[in-house]
């Protein structure tokens, strides 16, 4: 294990030059990213409530008891 302390000064220095390095995404490209996550959400939605009303159904056809 590394044992090497670093003074909290040089620590930030590091840090804000690792930030630097890192590529930001535009606004344009966020609003479109949350865009499609809330789509798929809807969509993954949409398709679980249908399986559970699918399931739903076939289990009171065979069984009739459910509702």
């Amino acid at each position: 294990m590394a044992s090497k302390t670093t003074n909290p000064f040089t620590f930030l220095q590091q840090v804000r030059s690792e930030t630097a390095k890192v590529t930001w995404p535009s606004r344009r490209e966020t609003v479109i990213s949350t865009i499609m996550v809330l789509v798929f959400a809807v969509i993954a939605m949409i398709f679980f409530f249908a399986a559970d009303q699918l399931m739903a159904f076939g289990v009171e056809l065979i069984l009739g008891i459910g509702r």
